[in-house]
């Protein structure tokens, strides 16, 4: 059975920081891009960053220079590292593992930004 298990969200102030995991169990995590997704309240989920199996990362326009994606495949752990956090930023944050043929979700992390 696959899993994908967020954890990290939680109440931020305006500029402050957040570090989200995602913890993979059930696949050879080491053979699966990883990639982080948010959705806020009435709008459509929208990719933040991705991760290859090298380790080549990208991310939307969004959040670059202020968030960064990383792996580490001995712990089946993809994280999240978010800085300079703005109102913006709150959404329900999701874990997604994908090969050319699967993909699997997490149940998502909720990260709200608020004063």
């Amino acid at each position: 059975q696959v899993q994908l298990v967020e954890s990290g969200g939680g109440l931020v102030q305006p500029g402050g920081s957040l570090r989200l995991s995602c913890t993979a169990s059930g696949i050879t995590f080491s053979i699966y891009a990883m990639g982080w997704y948010r959705q806020a309240p009435g709008k459509q989920r929208e990719l933040v960053a991705t991760i290859t199996t090298g380790s080549s990362t990208s991310y939307a326009d969004s959040v670059t220079g202020r968030f960064t994606i990383s792996r580490d495949n001995a712990k089946k752990a993809v994280y999240l590292q978010m800085n300079s956090l703005k109102p913006e930023d709150t959404a329900v944050y999701y874990c997604n593992a994908r090969r050319v043929s699967s993909a699997y979700w997490g149940q998502g992390t909720q990260v709200t930004v608020s004063s």
